[in-house]
């Protein structure tokens, strides 16, 4: 049996476990709207052979010993380009993303992916094997987006964005890496916009690929809020890839942009506007909190740097930046992000960063006892 049958197989065979199991899915208000539970965030790993063979099976252990609900990746399965003479895949062949599932399958929680640059939009730089970017992109949907469940141990049902209005390899296709689903009163959902100014810079920009992705992230980002309204959610957690820049504190980390108008402003292609035009005008019109979930700068932090047109904050609004790869650090950064969700609560989702035991590098491991 090949590679690829015996895939098919497995994900029937996870499709058919899944609906027998008691497991959260996309409709669990009716029986567990305002629980308290907890869930785990990561991203922008692995990127060495280090990190693939320690760090990340540490930081697995570490999250299944603290009864999540659901774990989501925010994309990046690898660094930026190619590396000669590593042992675990750094370029984009089959085997970084069957070395993926290999992790997420790891978790005996629910598993969650949404895909970044570094593993579809950064595959047709040469060191990465000059892959079609959209070929990669399809590639990924068909084998981690194939059925309505997510990866993990306790697979995750979730609702998909159906309509073809993304852009594949043989024309349009549907954009079924867009998923959302409900927990304990709170909607989550992920939207695949990337670093690398979103597809229109880098190797081989794709104009037409990114018009209608962004168009289709639009759609999907709207329909959640309203499905967010129409069941009194008591918060909305977004989840993507790219950090698109929100004013201009940051430029060794993302984007300078005027955060009044959100127009990008260091002359670079701007990706993101429309999207975060559309983002702000939610979030306002929700009023309850609104956590925006990403990776891309690798660097932790929780804030509030969203502004409307009159320069004041929105105050339900929080960006969360999970860990990611410290470049020649080994595993220094290897850690991740814990979320309680209390959906009674006023401000819903309290953050905790995880610092993984086994990965502390520039500190050494605290003793057992001061662990617990």
């Amino acid at each position: 049996m090949n590679a690829y049958r015996a895939r098919g197989l497995s994900a029937m065979f996870l499709t058919l476990l899944a609906a027998l199991l008691p497991l959260a899915h996309a409709d669990d208000d009716a029986d567990g709207r305002g629980r308290i539970y907890a869930i785990g965030l990561w991203g922008d790993l692995p990127y060495s052979d280090l990190q693939a063979q320690v760090g990340v099976p540490n930081m697995i252990a570490d999250m299944n010993a603290q009864n999540l609900v659901f774990v989501a990746h925010d994309g990046d399965l690898k660094a930026g380009n190619g590396t000669a003479g590593s042992v675990t895949p750094t370029t984009c062949d089959d085997a970084l993303y069957e070395q993926a599932l290999g992790y997420f399958d790891a978790l005996d929680s629910a598993s969650v992916f949404t895909p970044g640059d570094n593993d579809w939009t950064d595959c047709d730089r040469p060191r990465n094997g000059s892959f079609s970017s959209r070929e990669r992109l399809d590639h990924e949907r068909a084998l981690f987006f194939s059925t309505r469940f997510s990866q993990g141990r306790q697979p995750l049902r979730q609702e998909i964005q159906t309509e073809r209005l993304c852009l594949g390899v043989d024309g349009p296709t549907a954009c079924v890496e867009n998923r959302r689903w409900h927990i304990g009163g709170v909607t989550y959902a992920t939207l695949n916009v990337q670093g690398s100014c979103n597809n229109l810079c880098d190797t081989a920009p794709d104009p037409e690929e990114w018009a209608a992705r962004n168009q289709a992230n639009i759609v999907w980002l709207r329909e959640t809020f309203r499905e967010a309204a129409r069941r009194n959610a008591a918060a909305v957690m977004l989840i993507s890839q790219a950090n698109p820049g929100w004013d201009q504190s940051d430029p060794t980390r993302a984007p300078l942009r005027d955060p009044l108008t959100l127009a990008q402003t260091d002359g670079q292609p701007d990706g993101f506007q429309e999207y975060l035009l559309a983002l702000r005008e939610e979030v306002i019109a929700f009023v309850k909190p609104v956590s925006y979930v990403h990776g891309d700068s690798h660097y932790f932090r929780v804030d509030k740097p969203f502004l409307d047109t009159q320069g004041r904050r929105l105050e339900n609004f929080t960006r969360v930046e999970t860990f990611g790869n410290n470049p020649a650090n080994g595993n220094n950064d290897v850690h991740w992000v814990k979320v309680h969700v209390a959906p009674k609560s006023r401000e819903v989702f309290r953050y905790e960063a995880q610092t993984v035991p086994g990965n502390r590098t520039a500190v050494p491991a605290l003793s057992v006892s001061h662990q617990r």
